[in-house]
C-alpha cells in the first residue's frame, strides 16, 4: 500500500506535561484507524499534527506531495454570515451540484431537515454541526480526519455516516483517521485502531472488539511481567531492610538496582468499581404512564401512549431528534404534567436523572470533589464493605490529588462521572440516564457499564450510543416523531428498518406533489433541495419526521382506521402471549436449573415466533397510520 502521511518522532508538550514522546506511525492507503485514550491523553493533539495544523517540539510529519486531506474540528469553523448552501457548495448552481451522486448522498444523509436558504449563525450546535461535516464530506480529499464526527449525529445519522465511509472509496483507497467514543462505529469502519496513552502510540489491527482482545492479551502478558517483577522487589526491598547498620553498607549499585524496579512501576489506570451498591427496596409497583398525551404549542408530542417500568427492568429509548425522548424522561420523573393521562407512582420509588448538561452540578461549582460526596455521607456500603467518601471517589478514577479539585473546574467527563455517583449514592431504585455517554473515552465507558450491570434497580438509558443500549439494556423502544412510542423485538436495526421505511414514504409522497421547475431539478438530484420542504416544528429545536399527506381517499383511511384498531388488537394479544411464553421459561429454568435444554428451546422458538409476528404487525401499523396523516 503506497503511504499517505505520517508521522517521525514526534514529540510535543503542554506546560510540564508531555502529550507525545517520540511518536512514529504512518497511514497508508485503504487504511480506516480509530484512535481510542482516555480523555486527555492527546488523541485530538495527534490529529492535529498529522494535519499540520499544529507544529510538534519535536520529530516532522510527513506527506506524499499530492495528498490533500479533509478535517473535522470539534469546534465551529463555519462562517456564520453565510447561508446554509454557501457553507456547502458556495456559489455551484443548483444543477453542478445536484449532478454528483456522492453529493447527493451526503445532502439527503445529514442536511435534509435543515433550511437551505438559513444563515449559519442562527443553527443549532447539532445543525452547525451537520453542516461543517457535509461541507467536508462533499469534498474528494484523499484522507479525511473526524474528531468525534457522531457527535450530535442521532442512531440514524451515525449509521448512515458509517455506511457513507465504507462506501465512499475502494478497500485499497483513500484513508479515514477518526476519534470518537462511539464503539458501534469504530467496529463498523475501522480495520485498524490506535491506542494513544501515557504520551505513546500503540497500534492494534481490527476495529474497537479487536483492539479490546488484543489489549487483553497484552494486558496478561505485562501481568505476568509484573509479577515476575514483583518477586524481585520484594527481595531486594527485603536485602535493604536487613538492619540499619547492615544497609549502610550495602554497594550503591545494590539499593539503586532495587530503587528502580520500584520507579518503573507504571500508574494505574482510572478504575470504577462501584457495583452492588445499596440501593432502597423496590416494590411491585414501579412507574406506569397510562394514557398519556402532551401538547407543547401547536406539537402534539405523545397521542395516548401506555408505558409501563417493572421492577428491575432495563429500557433503551432511541428515537429522532425532538420526538420527545428526555421529555418522556421528564414525564417518568413527575418533572412535568401530561396534557392528559396520568402517572402512577410506586410507593417505595426513588428516582434519579443524569441529564445531558449535568447542571445539577452548578449549584456545588465551588465545592471540591471530595466535599460534593461527604455531603451526601461519609461511610458508605459497596459489595460488603465499608468505604470512606475518599475511597470511593478514588474508586472512580479521582486520585489523591484530584479529589480536592474544584467543581468547576473538572472536564466534562469527570463532571459526568461525578454527577453518576453522586445519583448512585443517593441509592435510587430507578435511574433514568440522558446520554450518558456525552463526554466519556472508551475506557470510562466500559467501566460505567461494569457498574451499570451490577446495579439492581430499574434502568432507563436515552442514547445514540448502539453498543451501550445492546450491552446495558434488556429491550428497546423507539419514538418516531409521530406521537406514538413501538416496541422494537429487533432492536436497533429494526428501529433504523421503520425509519428507512417512513422516509422512503415521505420521500415519494413528497416528489409525487411537487410540480415546480425546482423541485424538479432536486427530484433529478435524487432528492429534495435539503431543507426546502416544509418539517413540522419542534419544541426542542431538533429535526422531525412528520410524513406527509398521503392523498388517500375517505374510504381509504376509513379502511386504515379499522386496520390500526384490528392491528392493535392484535399486538395486544401477541405481548400477553410474549409475558405468558417468557413466564414459562422462567419457571422451567428455575425448576431444571437450566438443564432442560428441550422444553427451553421450545419455548424460545415460541418467543421468537410470536417476535417475527409482532414485527410484521408493527410494519403494517405503520403503513396504516401513514395513510391517516
Amino acid at each position: 500500500m503506497a503511504h499517505l502521511l505520517g508521522a517521525e518522532n514526534l514529540s510535543i508538550s503542554f506546560g510540564t506535561r508531555t502529550i507525545l514522546d517520540g511518536v512514529s506511525l504512518g497511514l497508508e492507503e485503504g487504511d480506516r484507524i480509530g484512535m481510542v485514550g482516555r480523555n486527555g491523553d492527546g488523541k485530538s493533539t495527534l490529529m492535529s499534527l498529522l494535519a499540520e495544523r499544529q507544529t510538534p517540539d519535536d520529530g516532522r510529519v510527513t506527506r506524499r506531495r499530492d495528498v490533500t486531506v479533509g478535517y473535522l474540528d470539534q469546534t465551529d469553523v463555519l462562517d456564520g454570515d453565510l447561508t446554509v448552501g454557501q457553507a456547502i457548495v458556495g456559489d455551484a448552481a443548483d444543477y453542478e451540484w445536484a449532478s454528483n451522486a456522492r453529493i447527493r448522498d451526503v445532502m439527503s444523509g445529514l442536511i435534509q431537515e435543515v433550511d437551505w436558504n438559513a444563515q449559519v449563525s442562527s443553527l443549532s450546535g447539532g445543525q452547525k454541526r451537520r453542516v461543517a461535516l457535509a461541507k467536508l464530506l462533499t469534498g474528494d480529499d484523499d484522507v479525511i480526519m473526524l474528531d468525534e464526527p457522531t457527535n450530535h449525529l442521532d442512531v440514524e445519522g451515525v449509521a448512515w455516516l458509517a455506511r457513507h465511509l465504507k462506501q465512499r472509496w475502494r478497500p485499497t483507497d483513500g484513508g479515514l483517521l477518526v476519534v470518537t467514543h462511539d464503539r458501534w462505529f469504530l467496529d463498523e469502519i475501522c480495520t485498524r485502531t490506535w491506542e494513544v496513552h501515557d504520551a505513546v502510540v500503540d497500534p492494534f489491527d481490527g476495529g474497537y472488539a479487536a483492539y479490546v482482545l488484543a489489549r487483553a492479551e497484552r494486558d496478561r502478558m505485562a501481568n505476568v511481567v509484573e509479577s515476575k517483577r514483583q518477586q524481585l522487589v520484594k527481595k531486594e526491598l527485603a536485602w535493604l531492610r536487613r538492619g540499619a547498620p547492615a544497609r549502610t553498607a550495602k554497594p550503591k549499585f545494590r539499593i539503586e538496582a532495587a530503587n528502580n524496579l520500584i520507579a518503573d512501576v507504571p500508574e494505574p489506570r482510572d478504575t470504577l468499581s462501584l457495583n452492588k451498591m445499596a440501593t432502597a427496596r423496590l416494590g411491585k409497583d414501579v412507574l406506569d404512564l397510562e394514557n398519556v398525551s402532551l401538547t407543547l404549542g401547536n406539537t402534539d408530542l405523545f397521542r395516548n401512549i401506555t408505558l409501563r417500568l417493572a421492577p428491575g427492568e432495563r429500557l433503551g429509548l432511541v428515537g429522532v431528534n425532538g420526538a420527545g425522548k428526555t421529555t418522556l424522561l421528564r414525564l417518568l420523573n413527575g418533572e412535568i404534567e401530561p396534557t392528559s393521562g396520568r402517572l402512577k407512582r410506586g410507593k417505595t420509588v426513588q428516582t434519579a436523572v443524569l441529564t445531558q448538561e449535568v447542571k445539577e452540578l452548578d449549584e456545588v461549582a465551588d465545592q471540591r470533589v471530595i466535599e460534593v460526596i461527604e455531603n451526601e455521607k461519609r461511610v458508605f456500603n459497596v459489595g460488603g464493605r465499608e468505604l470512606s467518601a475518599g475511597q470511593l471517589v478514588e474508586q472512580l478514577g479521582f486520585s489523591a490529588q484530584r479529589q480536592w479539585t474544584p467543581v468547576r473546574e473538572l472536564s466534562g467527563g469527570e463532571r459526568r462521572r461525578l454527577q453518576l455517583l453522586r445519583l448512585l449514592v443517593g441509592e435510587p431504585n430507578v435511574l433514568m440516564l440522558d446520554e450518558p455517554t456525552n463526554d466519556l473515552d472508551t475506557d470510562t465507558l466500559a467501566a460505567v457499564e461494569d457498574v451499570l450491570d451490577g446495579w439492581p434497580g430499574t434502568l432507563v438509558v436515552v442514547s445514540h450510543d448502539r453498543y451501550l443500549l445492546e450491552r446495558v439494556t434488556d429491550h428497546q423502544i423507539a419514538l418516531l416523531g409521530d406521537g406514538k412510542i413501538r416496541g422494537l423485538p429487533g432492536g436497533v436495526d429494526q428501529y433504523l428498518e421503520l425509519r428507512a421505511s417512513a422516509l422512503a414514504a415521505n420521500s415519494s409522497a413528497s416528489t409525487a406533489a411537487r410540480g415546480s421547475s425546482q423541485a424538479a431539478r432536486a427530484a433529478a438530484a435524487g432528492a429534495s433541495r435539503p431543507g426546502g420542504h416544509a418539517a413540522a416544528a419542534e419544541p426542542s429545536g431538533g429535526t422531525t419526521t412528520a410524513l406527509a399527506g398521503s392523498g388517500a381517499s375517505e374510504a381509504q383511511k376509513r379502511a386504515a382506521k379499522k386496520d390500526l384498531t384490528r392491528i392493535e388488537r392484535q399486538l395486544s394479544k401477541l405481548t400477553a402471549q410474549a409475558e405468558k411464553i417468557n413466564a414459562q421459561m422462567s419457571d422451567a429454568t428455575q425448576r431444571s436449573g437450566g438443564a432442560d435444554f428441550e422444553l427451553i428451546g421450545e419455548l424460545n422458538a415460541k418467543l421468537q415466533a410470536v417476535a417475527a409476528e409482532q414485527e410484521e404487525l408493527e410494519m403494517q401499523w405503520l403503513e396504516a397510520s401513514e395513510i391517516l396523516e
